[in-house]
């Protein structure tokens, strides 16, 4: 097959890679502009279109693929682009244009959906196949997986896991429409639930709110744009800020602590205090992440400290 790989970001990396090993022909790879980055601010490629330069693909850089003059394919192949791709485009190829969707839809159509499977709570999740559609994510289902989320797994991890599975899902779509055996299912729309970008705002964290819901508000937005809080000792004073990385719920002291107050270390009160989120994993400022108990070696939690959100 000669296929338009048109993607931005690192999610569609393991695709891309598989779709050459399997010995199609990548006619060209369309991504977004080089953009600044690191503290030198220096322009640099996206993730696939740094792979495109380093396996010497054709790669061209676009702020409106639709403006583009698109070359003769069989096939092209949307991933983590971000841009809104016009019907002209969408259709131009033989086989028309499919999109690999982090989710299993029609849930969690939009932006951010790894990173809300697990603020809502979803025990299992997948990758979507579609065919683009005018409607966001709304298209039809050429393929579809599934598997467990971890029960302390963050959107990072989940992130990758996802990226991985969703290569040989894209292959067997490959395959089945130069077979003629692809089948398609229209969406649910009675089913469909959203997943918009997120902001530093949503990081902003409830100590009032339930363990779980903190549990996965701490899970679901790690690495980014992460749980930052700032450890104040019993007198209020600033000791150090941390970024939270992975924590689980566990039972509290009723009504003796505060929420947001340290009780024994590395818990912390929530809700009306019969719960508490017990702190795994940490990342300090400019720092890796590291297990609680490290940490504490040189940063001590004491009963009586507290944790205050930086969102």
């Amino acid at each position: 097959m000669r296929i338009i790989f048109t993607g931005s970001g690192e999610f569609g990396l393991p695709t891309l890679r598989e779709i050459l090993h399997a010995g199609h022909e990548i006619v060209t790879v369309y991504t977004q502009p080089d953009r600044p980055a690191g503290r030198g601010r220096k322009l640099s490629p996206t993730p696939i279109g740094a792979f495109a330069l380093e396996h010497s693909i054709p790669l061209v850089r676009t702020a409106d693929l639709n403006a583009e003059n698109l070359p003769p394919a069989d096939l092209m192949i949307v991933i983590a682009f971000g841009q809104k791709i016009a019907p002209a485009a969408v259709n131009h190829a033989r086989f028309s244009s499919v999109n690999l969707h982090a989710s299993r839809l029609p849930k969690f159509r939009g932006a951010a959906p790894i990173n809300w499977a697990i603020l809502s709570g979803e025990t299992v999740t997948g990758n979507s196949v579609i065919r683009l559609a005018t409607k966001m994510d709304a298209g039809n289902i050429l393929a579809q997986s599934q598997f467990p989320i971890g029960p302390t797994e963050t959107a990072g991890e989940l992130h990758d896991r996802l990226a991985t599975d969703g290569a040989p899902l894209v292959l067997s779509v490959i395959r089945d429409l130069e077979s003629g055996s692809a089948k398609e299912i229209a969406q649910d729309e009675s089913l469909a639930t959203l997943a918009p970008k997120l902001s530093r705002l949503s990081t902003h964290i409830n100590w009032q709110n339930s363990a779980d819901q903190i549990d996965q508000q701490i899970r679901g937005m790690y690495p980014w744009p992460g749980c930052h809080v700032r450890i104040l000792d019993a007198g209020g004073q600033e000791k150090c800020r941390v970024t939270l990385v992975r924590a689980a719920a566990c039972e509290g002291e009723g009504c003796r602590w505060n929420p947001g107050e340290i009780t024994l270390p590395g818990d912390i009160c929530v809700g009306d205090g019969n719960h508490s989120i017990r702190v795994l994993e940490l990342q300090p400022e400019g720092k890796r992440p590291m297990p609680l108990a490290d940490f504490q070696r040189g940063h001590p939690w004491m009963a009586g400290m507290k944790l205050e959100s930086l969102a």
